[in-house]
C-alpha cells in the first residue's frame, strides 16, 4: 500500500465523470489499497478514486464493520425519508455544508474480484455512500448544500 496525494477541492477533475472499471487485476487492487490507506491517513469516511486523481468508478467507505470497497457502484434504491447532514471532504481546501440526503440507500456494486454485492446503508452510511457515488458523476455536495462554511 502507498499513501497517495489528495486532489485539491478546486481541481476541475472533480467535475468529470469517472469511467467504469473493466479489469479486476493487481492494478485495481493497488488502487483500492492505496485509497484505503489515504482515507485512513486523512481521517475521513469515504474516498472516491477521483480524490487521488483517478477517474475510475471505485469507492472505499468506512463502515462499522470495516471498509467497504465498491466498484462500479449504482444506487438502486433511495428512501423518501430524508435527513439533514453536515458534510465535508477529504480534499484539501473543501468547505463544509449542510445537505439533505436520503435516510436509506441500497447500492449494487462489484467487489475487488468482480463479484456482485449489495450494500444497504442507513443514516450516516447512506449519506456517505450517496456523497461518494455523486463524486463518480462529477457532482459535489456543494451543488446541493443548503448552507456552506
Amino acid at each position: 500500500m502507498a499513501l497517495r496525494n489528495l486532489t485539491s477541492w478546486n481541481d476541475p477533475i472533480f467535475r468529470k465523470t469517472s469511467r467504469p472499471v473493466e479489469k479486476f487485476d493487481a492494478r485495481l487492487w493497488a488502487l483500492l489499497d492505496d485509497m484505503r490507506e489515504t482515507l485512513e491517513k486523512a481521517g475521513g469516511y469515504g474516498c472516491a478514486a477521483v480524490h487521488v486523481g483517478v477517474l475510475r468508478r471505485a469507492v472505499v467507505v468506512n463502515d462499522e464493520s470495516g471498509v467497504l470497497e465498491l466498484i462500479n457502484p449504482v444506487i438502486t434504491e433511495e428512501s423518501a425519508d430524508t435527513q439533514e447532514v453536515l458534510e465535508g471532504s477529504i480534499a484539501p481546501g473543501a468547505p463544509r455544508g449542510t445537505i439533505v440526503r436520503p435516510k436509506n440507500v441500497t447500492v449494487s456494486a462489484l467487489d475487488r474480484n468482480g463479484k456482485q454485492i449489495t450494500v444497504d446503508g442507513s443514516d450516516f452510511l447512506a449519506a456517505t455512500l450517496r456523497h461518494e457515488i455523486d463524486h463518480l458523476d462529477g457532482i459535489l455536495f456543494t451543488d446541493k448544500a443548503r448552507t456552506q462554511s
